[in-house]
């Protein structure tokens, strides 16, 4: 991929906010914003661990760990490369952790030296049709059980680290739509210092946040955070209508989405990055593989160098397809 213009280009106290439509390199779609790397074969990925992290009245809770390929480059800047912690999507009533359409994903970050930890975590709105205001508090359930399997997830790779060859102060958490909305949720509860973050170990601190198509839940008005967050990802369609680009607010019940999360990083000068994709709708939820050039970018510059770049862009991206009508 590259840029092709730029509309606009700010840089105040050493953050660059960016603007700009990203086009992709002439190929197929599916090569597009992967740096010209052919689509992987589905199969060619299997987990190197599967372990059991949680044992719940009604489920047990499995992660499945994906090392960094045989001879890739796990250092960055004299830093091993974060492990990366993901939540699958599903609405939080359906979903798996080893989804196929997941799988590129995994083998490319694998192949680019990032390992990649699959998380289970139990689904609060199962057998639910949809969810609206007037569910509020079911959905406000689901989300804060898939925050305490995330967190537990995490407490157990912190205490496995050395086992699991994981560097405890280089864990980012990631999801796509429903598990977005944990890893957003998870670590706004964590900077809050909540309840549901307890278990987590005194002065830890996630690395980054990576969201596709996310938004976090608040029930005392705008987001507030005590401490401030790790660097953040956030990849939204401007045009979703299934988790807000924008927000659901009414009265201090608010559900917000990365257009107003970028709002308040950008307010009080946390670092983020925000890549608007103009025009869509949820499919930008499941793009993971298609925006890894992004993904990247962020890990080696904001996460692991600690660069504090903040980038605004609205994309336009061929590798991405829209919906069929």
């Amino acid at each position: 991929m590259k840029l092709t213009s730029t509309v606009k280009r700010i840089i105040l106290a050493g953050s660059i906010i960016l603007t700009a439509t990203i086009n992709a390199c002439a190929g197929s779609p599916a090569q597009a914003g992967t740096s010209g790397v052919a689509p992987y074969n589905t199969q060619e990925i299997t987990p190197d661990g599967t372990y059991m992290y949680a044992r719940r009245d009604t489920c047990d809770l499995f992660m499945d760990v994906y090392n960094p390929a045989p001879g890739t480059d796990t250092i960055c800047g004299g830093q091993k490369k974060p492990t990366i912690i993901f939540a699958f999507g599903g609405s939080f009533a359906r979903g798996s952790r080893d989804a196929e359409s997941y799988r590129p994903w995994f083998r490319a970050m694998a192949d680019r030296g990032f390992r990649i930890v699959s998380i289970d975590y139990r689904l609060g709105l199962k057998g639910y049709d949809k969810v609206g205001v007037g569910q509020v508090n079911e959905l406000d359930h689901a989300i804060h059980i898939a925050v305490e399997d995330m967190i537990s997830a995490t407490v157990y790779i912190i205490d496995n680290a050395e086992t699991m060859g994981i560097d405890p102060s280089g864990i980012v958490i990631s999801g796509s739509s429903a598990g977005a909305i944990t890893a957003l949720q998870t670590e706004y509860e964590a900077c809050n210092r909540t309840r549901w973050a307890s278990p987590l170990p005194e002065g830890f601190r996630y690395a980054g946040v990576i969201s596709f198509a996310g938004a976090i839940l608040s029930r005392g008005g705008k987001l507030k955070y005590a401490s401030e967050p790790a660097p953040t990802l956030l990849m939204h369609g401007t045009k979703d209508n299934v988790v807000p680009y924008s927000q659901i607010k009414i009265f201090n019940l608010g559900f917000f989405g990365s257009d107003k999360i970028a709002e308040r990083f950008r307010k009080f000068g946390y670092v983020y990055n925000i890549f608007r994709h103009k025009d869509h709708n949820h499919e930008i939820s499941g793009a993971m593989y298609q925006t890894i050039d992004e993904q990247v970018m962020f890990l080696e510059t904001d996460v692991i160098r600690k660069s504090r770049c903040c980038i605004d862009a609205v994309i336009e991206n061929p590798a991405i397809p829209f919906p069929e009508d």
